[in-house]
């Protein structure tokens, strides 16, 4: 089968394009065509030994895919032949990647792909929407009436997390650039903040004059100090981006509210916490609620060339790798 794949830990330039033997499932897992496959900061983490992982040469990269199904072992049962399905776990923890023409899933980390929905729009949404679900539920603790910050609002994770948040009937503050006002706005922000204004903690303040019960920084500029001083009692910092960011933790302004910092990294969830996870993506995938704002579709031959993009910030909404037409 052709893959992308590398054979040691390094630069973008290391990724290779070629034929490898293809997988075989065990009684516990499911054979996937793979129609296509996204491409993530995490991926590249992975890739350049940034996130230290299990990895077995030669190891193919990614791990989100959407295809369909070509073979199932005895023991994975609730899958057919030909069902269209996908996965965002693949990539790590000992476990091959999803930019191949074929993979083998766990049966536990595979899920029904809704009618209707493009392949391509499903693919590009399944890391950043798990993340936006597990920041908001698992790690937030998020409740109906509670307020939420969101900095970052416009981007892949942001703008799932201003949709989840406004559906599970939360109040949301979106900080995002001033182009992208409307749009979030459309997603379900109550307010937005121009992240250029000379005062964006100010005037998230305003709007929650009370505190913010939960927030959020995809940006994962990390401001701590401030952050904790906007939240409200009890408030919950959500922290999931900026791998190499060292802030000031401000201990005082937390434990006199009760307040809480909370880290997660989406390559620890379980099974079972993914599996709650797919339930609601599937749910806004079908209804159409969940949209990528824009996706871009390369061949898989380039994926090297993803990776060095996506590294050198020269990406703009989400890249999806085609396997096959």
């Amino acid at each position: 089968m052709r893959a992308a794949y590398i054979t040691q830990l390094g630069s973008p330039d290391l990724i290779r394009y070629g034929e490898l033997p293809p997988p075989e499932p065990g009684p516990h897992d499911v054979l996937v065509d793979i129609e296509v496959s996204a491409v993530n900061h995490v991926d590249t983490f992975v890739r350049s030994g940034a996130w230290r992982t299990p990895v077995e040469f030669p190891f193919v990269i990614g791990r989100d895919l959407v295809g369909t199904v070509a073979a199932a072992g005895a023991a994975a049962t609730g899958f057919r032949v030909g069902d269209r399905v996908w996965c965002n776990s693949l990539g790590h923890d000992g476990r091959q990647g999803a930019a191949a023409e074929q993979a083998v899933v766990p049966v536990d980390r595979l899920y029904h792909l809704p009618a209707g929905v493009a392949p391509a729009e499903a693919v590009a949404l399944a890391h950043p929407a798990a993340t936006a679900h597990l920041a908001l539920f698992t790690h937030g603790c998020l409740r109906a009436g509670e307020t939420v910050a969101v900095l970052g609002a416009g981007g892949n994770v942001g703008s799932a997390l201003v949709v989840m948040a406004s559906r599970a009937g939360a109040r949301v503050i979106a900080v995002a650039s001033a182009r992208d006002a409307e749009y979030v706005r459309g997603l379900g922000a109550d307010h937005v903040v121009d992240y250029r204004s000379k005062d964006v903690a100010g005037q998230i303040r305003a709007a929650a004059p009370q505190g913010v019960d939960v927030h959020v920084d995809t940006a994962g500029r990390n401001d701590l100090e401030t952050a904790v001083d906007l939240l409200a009692g009890r408030g919950r910092l959500v922290v999931l981006a900026g791998l190499r960011t060292r802030p000031v933790l401000p201990v005082g302004a937390l434990y006199l509210r009760d307040r809480s910092v909370r880290g997660f990294a989406i390559s620890h969830a379980d099974t079972a916490q993914l599996a709650d996870v797919a339930r609601g993506i599937n749910g806004l995938l079908a209804s159409g609620r969940l949209r990528p704002r824009a996706t871009e579709v390369l061949p898989l031959s380039e994926a090297g060339e993803a990776h060095r993009r996506l590294e050198e910030g020269k990406v703009s909404g989400k890249l999806v790798l085609r396997v096959r037409d």
